[in-house]
């Protein structure tokens, strides 16, 4: 039994090169695109991986919370963009933040904007969440009461700055291996935030559209009126993205390697140390129409082989995970032996586990790990 790096219980082993791999294939296509490349940091949370981006000449990102824009910060980072409805109640933070970086906020509620501005010390920009069609929180973009009401807020404040219309195109996850109908999904999520665009533009003519998802961002290759990009999890990718198109198996670049604690030949089945608190209960469906909550391949040596799929993991529970192996591998997968697991989605599961330990056995950081999270 080989366990080179000592692993005992679920671990998330991080592959750097297919990482950087994955950081240098966006970077450059947004670079050859013309496109403003802000990469959402909420799938890896890690300082360290943060600073492969730099190697790209990139200084501008996105993060999920204000106390992620915290951590990244005081990393460095001095143009963050926290792409999520501005929580009023953080306004400490948001005041720390804004007093020495340049901060945007999203909002789409001109009360909250008046709010916001009699609290402010200092200069924040706002974009306006819009929604284009994933129907989560936003402003319809036919809503122009809401959007006028918005501006005319923000044209009253000498600390809003009014940076453009941000907008997360998620029903591209809905696409399988289908470029024209992710070009559909493009097309029809832009239209409305297009025309307003131009319709405040001789006013405003400096006011951008910031768009963000890594299935566009992997397989579009015209990005047409978008002035920014902020893909996130194409940084590790998971089987989802697998599905999706937007990358190869290939390319993931995270898995969790489980300790198997029990096997069950009658079912071909075997139960692994790794449940729904190290990967979320995240699911998709295969091609027979089973749920999966992740891939299993042979992991040996410090590393995994996504050429072999081994089965997958039909169900979770708190600390269990239970796998249907292949008919011929069920004699061979052990107690005591370990196995790997691309997720199905790292974002989540490396929230889940809070840190990385890469092939040479190093650890790496992650912000849930950190007093940033905790406090």
């Amino acid at each position: 039994m080989s366990n080179k790096l000592n692993i005992t219980h679920p671990t998330l082993l991080l592959d750097v090169e297919k990482c950087r791999g994955n950081i240098d294939r966006l970077s450059t296509k947004m670079a050859r695109e013309d496109v403003i490349f802000r990469p959402h940091f909420k799938t890896h949370q890690s300082r360290e991986i943060g600073r492969w981006f730099r190697d790209y000449q990139i200084d501008k990102i996105t993060v999920s919370s204000l106390r992620m824009a915290l951590y990244f910060a005081d990393d460095g980072w001095k143009d963050i963009t926290v792409a999520f409805p501005v929580n009023l109640l953080e306004i400490n933070i948001i005041n720390d933040l804004a007093g020495r970086i340049n901060l945007n906020l999203i909002a789409e509620d001109a009360d909250v904007l008046v709010q916001l501005d009699h609290v402010l010390h200092h200069r924040v920009g706002i974009f306006l969440k819009m929604d284009t069609g994933t129907h989560r929180t936003g402003i319809d973009p036919a809503d122009i009461a809401t959007t006028d009401a918005c501006v005319k807020a923000m044209a009253k404040s000498a600390n809003l700055v009014w940076k453009g219309f941000l907008s997360h195109a998620g029903q591209t996850y809905l696409v399988r291996h289908d470029v024209e109908d992710m070009g559909v999904v493009y097309k029809n999520s832009l239209q409305g935030i297009i025309a307003l665009k131009e319709h405040y533009h001789s006013q405003y003519p400096d006011i951008r559209i910031s768009f963000g998802d890594t299935p566009g961002a992997s397989i579009m290759d015209d990005f047409s009126h978008i002035d920014e990009m902020r893909p996130g999890n194409f940084v590790f990718y998971d089987m989802m993205q697998v599905q999706i198109g937007s990358c190869s198996i290939d390319e993931v670049a995270v898995a969790m390697i489980c300790p198997v604690v029990a096997s069950h030949p009658q079912r071909q089945e075997c139960v692994i140390y790794g449940g729904g608190i190290h990967f979320s209960k995240d699911s998709i469906l295969r091609d027979d129409s089973k749920a999966t909550y992740g891939t299993v391949v042979p992991y040996s040596d410090g590393r995994w082989d996504s050429s072999q799929e081994q089965g997958y993991v039909r169900s979770l529970s708190q600390e269990h995970g239970v796998i249907k192996l292949l008919p011929d591998l069920i004699e061979s997968i052990k107690p005591g032996q370990l196995v790997a697991v691309l997720p199905v989605h790292s974002c989540m599961t490396a929230q889940c586990i809070g840190s990385y330990l890469d092939h040479d056995g190093r650890r790496i950081d992650h912000f849930a790990s950190t007093k940033y999270f905790l406090q």
